[in-house]
């Protein structure tokens, strides 16, 4: 029997000793408080009834002796005893009744009696009590004498159960192959993740053909990307294929909020796990567990990573060899600063991804296929469009916008279909609109229909100048909706709803492209309103236009033949050098933005009270409207001083040449 197991049985064992010592104990304590309290020899006969005082008027004779205790009292009682009976006869009676039965009773009929002096009371203080009156005193008085052991009994107890701090960590739990649900197969697509896994698998299974090769490491394994690409559901299958079981832990509940809490609750995890012999641990929401060391006064606050190091380094020993450290972090060394010694200690990194559109086409379809027979519309469902305005999203997202469209479809009594899944993503994504109707509201209205409209225009800007035609300009465009209705959840009165791609390495040309775009409501703003006139609807489109010419200039040296990353200069020198760049590259930008705008005005102007008018435009209906005003498109288009987008100037050019 492994040592850990003998272990836990003899800490068991103390415990149930322990508790059994302390029941013995109270029982011993109960007869002795029971033993100290004075007991009245002769039988006692409990009674409510009224009447039997009034009869002792014809039994006044028999009487012994009739005493009244606690007279003023809520509830009075006659004590009485008839000569040579061993019983005495206790009745409680209510207060209103006493003067009654005194006067009309014992007064008018000469009955004599007394009341109950001090010392009498307290030697028959159970006498005078009901008999369940008696019963509850008598244990809130044991309960009283003895709060410090049943304290202990309830401490005990709830060990037994729950365990001690430390031994459930991060609310760890066994789970055995057989509980384990779901396969490989049921992960749509990301066939290069899955690859991987499946050659970690082999590295498990085959480790004496690997340990030919020096390589004895396998079992350290580090999984990184974002939330909800399958990071859980993937151990879960490879702990299932293995036939072993797994023990689940949350790395940022590790902490039970005491000094070196993570420490014993990752030893007790590692001991449980050697337990069984060959068994995955499994951290997941791990990363606070990865960044740098060292970097707090407070020493203590390093204890848990490094109890990880040394766990993770320590499955050479044959203690460990069946142990396998599956680690999970949203976050991966390329973004994020880690300790160097943590990441040394995995030797085996899978990096899941965000579904591609094929992928997510896929997903959405396998999600569906599941409804039953008839709440899906198929052939009024293009998951083609879909999957390409579900860009960025994570398999768990877009199980949740799947969700979201059976909702609206219960609620709407409707089958599912591609407009019902839009307006699925749409809420799940923006959250819930409201068409605001005062005419206060009517003029922000119209200054959002104008910002949004100014996006709009400058996003279709280049395929304009290049002379498309207005079909062809639909087909590149991204555009899915333009709406003037409020949204709360991102604090907005209007929005741009468009479709993305899956590209992530953008060129120069395209990012510029991008900030253009995004000055785009700006520029209209001021065109309509004046340079005064811009409103603090613009605050989000700048910043992310800040962030983005910070990286083009500062971090990637887009405009300089010397290719460095100013931002690791940490000089106030490059730090002005950049700040100047940046100033120079968005006055350019903003300027060119601001002079294409104009060739779209009287455009604008039209569009915009339709738009007021309807509060959301799709896609459809915009380029509808540029149709019907496409000889205003083209006049403006005519006098436009930018025959196409080139936004690098000649000294630029020459430097970069």
């Amino acid at each position: 029997m492994p040592n850990f197991a003998r272990l836990q049985i003899a800490f068991k064992n103390v415990y149930v000793r322990i508790l059994t010592a302390v029941v013995l104990g109270m029982l011993v304590g109960w007869g002795i408080y029971k033993a100290d309290v004075p007991q009245d020899p002769s039988p006692v006969v409990h009674s409510q009834n009224i009447a039997e005082i009034t009869e002792l008027a014809a039994q006044k004779d028999k009487l012994d002796y009739l005493l009244v205790a606690h007279p003023l009292s809520d509830a009075p009682r006659y004590i009485y005893k008839f000569k040579g009976a061993p019983q005495l006869h206790v009745v409680k009676v209510p207060s209103t009744s006493h003067l009654s039965l005194e006067r009309e009773v014992l007064l008018k009929n000469a009955i004599p009696y007394s009341i109950a002096k001090d010392d009498y009371l307290a030697s028959h203080k159970a006498v005078l009590q009901d008999e369940n009156e008696g019963f509850a005193s008598d244990v809130f008085s044991f309960m009283k004498r003895h709060a410090l052991d049943l304290t202990v009994l309830v401490l005990i107890l709830y060990a037994l159960k729950f365990g001690i701090p430390g031994m459930n960590a991060g609310g760890a739990q066994l789970i055995s192959p057989d509980k384990l649900k779901g396969s490989m197969d049921d992960l749509i697509g990301m066939e290069d993740i899955k690859q991987e896994v499946l050659h970690l698998e082999d590295m498990i299974r085959n480790r004496e053909l690997y340990k030919e090769h020096n390589i004895d490491k396998p079992f350290n394994v580090m999984l990184t990307g974002p939330a909800g690409t399958g990071k859980t559901k993937l151990v879960g299958y490879l702990a299932k294929r293995l036939d072993i079981p797994l023990i689940q832990a949350s790395g940022s509940a590790l902490e039970s909020g005491y000094v070196g809490g993570g420490s014993k609750a990752l030893n007790a995890l590692y001991r449980k796990a050697a337990s069984k012999g060959r068994c995955i641990i499994f951290l997941d929401e791990a990363q606070s567990l990865f960044m740098p060391r060292g970097r707090s006064e407070k020493k203590w606050e390093d204890d848990t990573a490094n109890t990880l190091l040394g766990l993770l380094d320590g499955v050479k020993s044959d203690k460990g060899q069946g142990v396998i450290w599956v680690v999970a972090s949203n976050f991966d060394d390329a973004s994020t600063e880690m300790d160097e010694a943590m990441l040394r200690r995995f030797s085996v990194k899978i990096n899941f991804r965000l579904p591609n559109k094929g992928e997510r086409r896929e997903l959405l379809k396998s999600f569906l296929s599941r409804k039953k027979e008839g709440l899906v519309d198929w052939n009024d469902l293009d998951l083609d469009q879909v999957a390409e305005i579900t860009q960025n999203l994570s398999p768990a997202l877009l199980e949740s916008v799947v969700e979201r469209a059976s909702m609206l479809s219960i609620q709407e009594k409707v089958i599912i279909n591609t407009d019902l899944l839009f307006r699925a993503y749409e809420r799940a994504t923006i959250g819930l609109t409201d068409r605001a109707t005062t005419a206060e509201k009517h003029k922000q209205r119209e200054r959002i229909a104008v910002h949004e409209l100014g996006h709009f225009f400058m996003q279709i800007d280049p395929f304009l100048r290049a002379g498309m035609s207005l079909d062809e300009v639909k087909e590149k465009s991204h555009l899915l909706k333009i709406s003037t209705e409020a949204v709360s959840k991102i604090g907005a009165l209007g929005y741009v709803l468009q479709s993305g791609d899956d590209m992530s390495l953008r060129t120069l040309e395209e990012l510029e492209r991008d900030v253009v775009g995004l000055y785009g409501g700006v520029a209209a703003e001021e065109l309509f309103y004046g340079a005064r006139g811009i409103s603090v609807g613009s605050q989000n489109d700048i910043e992310k236009i800040t962030k983005m010419l910070n990286l083009m200039v500062g971090r990637l040296s887009m405009y300089s033949r010397a290719k460095i990353d100013y931002s690791q200069m940490g000089n106030d020198a490059s730090g002005e050098h950049t700040l100047r760049q940046v100033e120079e590259k968005s006055d350019e930008l903003y300027n060119y933005t601001l002079n294409s705008i104009r060739d779209y005005q009287d455009v604008i102007v039209a569009i915009k009270d339709t738009l007021l008018d309807q509060y959301v435009l799709s896609k459809d209906a915009v380029f509808a409207l540029l149709e019907q005003h496409k000889d205003a498109l083209l006049a403006g288009l005519q006098h436009a001083r930018h025959a196409s987008l080139k936004l690098c100037t000649e000294a630029e050019e020459a430097a970069v040449a």
